[in-house]
């Protein structure tokens, strides 16, 4: 259950998120959407400690270990896969700047960290889900206004972190069905992982 004074908190984290964006803008034309496509993200990490501190009210029971390691890999997956394609493909911007057109890079982590914010709390309200796809649609509209993408750059962009999101999860839950499997210890001068099948 969101709270009204969570709401008032959201809504001041995500303007401090965007003022800090205005300000590194003002310094180069494409400073907004280099940092608007790892908002989502972020926030998944901002919630997560914000509510361990007890200062919000959203259930999250995953791991701090395991919501790490499924970012590093739904971004790996979902950045190998873009970059990749834009080496194959080699469409030309519509601003003629390079053939790195398609897919948008932006578009695949924004859609990737909405996707992710929506499966760790998104069941904590729908507003969660509608801010998250909200912000990166926003960076995907940004790109195609400012002459970087056509539209299907970053509908395949956005398609692609989507996806990358949900193979990301739908692994984890193959090969880690019980949560008591993984086993990481840090000892100070070494740190180890076991796997139990």
């Amino acid at each position: 259950m969101i709270t009204f004074a969570t709401v008032i908190r959201l809504f001041s984290l995500f303007a401090c998120w965007l003022m800090a964006a205005s300000v590194v803008a003002q310094h180069r034309s494409d400073a907004l959407d280099d940092v608007l496509q790892h908002v989502p993200m972020a926030s998944v990490f901002v919630l997560k400690g914000l509510s361990e501190a007890d200062m919000i009210d959203m259930e999250n029971g995953t791991p701090w270990l395991e919501m790490t390691m499924t970012a590093i890999a739904s971004y790996t997956i979902s950045a190998a896969t873009t970059y990749s394609l834009k080496q194959l493909v080699g469409e030309r911007r519509p601003d003629k700047s390079d053939h790195r057109s398609f897919p948008s890079g932006h578009a695949t982590f924004a859609f990737a960290g909405a996707t992710m914010l929506h499966h760790e709390f998104g069941h904590c309200s729908p507003w969660v889900t509608i801010g998250g796809y909200g912000l990166a649609t926003l960076t995907a509209v940004d790109r195609l206004c400012r002459d970087r993408h056509y539209l299907h750059d970053v509908c395949a962009g956005a398609a692609i972190g989507f996806l990358g999101i949900e193979l990301t999860y739908y692994l984890r839950q193959r090969l880690f069905p019980n949560k008591d499997n993984v086993d990481l210890t840090f000892t100070g001068q070494s740190l180890s992982l076991a796997v139990r099948w």
